[in-house]
């Protein structure tokens, strides 16, 4: 694609790394930037330096948030003694709007898969093993994609918490397998929740 602005070819470039997003829809992308008010573009701009400057990990579950301890983990309405184990931060916000869980989350960060290289020093499974004894959590609610790693990661987690007084469940499989959590619709990832059923290995 020939452009006649090189200012115009660099927003394209960096606006087409995004993901889903091709030359021709970055190209529309900038376009429609190019037309819009210019405090539209200072805005959008301002959001996306303060997206990664400004947001941080909770300290206890490492969800996302303005502040050093998320809006969940305060919650001193949620019940407190259940701990929902997921993937990333898109799996607390799908969850979040089934409204069928008033628990709390712990996010691993990713999953256990040998062929990318992710080990469980990887993930914050450490301070999950630490969180449980200080909370005196009573309920691990595997909320994890049903593959092999997600399955490998929930085995790991299970044999490292196995010695402690803790009832294991996981969601339904009302969720397809292979599926990641946050494309499933709300009402199917609801009823997986409300009928989580007891893990065992």
């Amino acid at each position: 694609m020939d452009f006649s602005s090189k200012l115009l070819q660099s927003a394209v470039d960096e606006i087409a790394q995004l993901p889903g997003i091709g030359k021709r829809t970055a190209l529309r992308l900038a376009i429609f930037l190019l037309r819009q008010p210019e405090i539209q573009s200072i805005n959008l701009a301002q959001a996306i330096v303060d997206l990664r400057s400004k947001i941080k990990h909770c300290k206890n579950c490492f969800n996302i948030t303005d502040e050093e301890v998320c809006n969940i983990c305060n919650d001193v309405k949620r019940e407190s003694k259940a701990l929902c184990l997921v993937q990333d931060v898109r799996d607390v916000m799908a969850i979040e709007s089934t409204a069928e869980y008033r628990g709390k989350y712990h996010v691993l960060g990713g999953l256990i898969s040998p062929i990318e290289g992710i080990g469980p020093q990887d993930l914050t499974i450490e301070a999950l093993v630490k969180r449980v004894e200080k909370e005196e959590i009573s309920e691990i609610i595997f909320a994890l994609s049903a593959t092999p790693e997600g399955d490998t990661t929930s085995f790991y987690i299970y044999k490292k918490l196995m010695d402690k007084e803790l009832q294991f469940s996981t969601i339904a499989r009302g969720v397809s397998i292979g599926d990641e959590l946050q494309y499933a619709d709300e009402v199917t990832l609801g009823r997986s929740i409300s009928n989580r059923i007891p893990l065992r290995y």
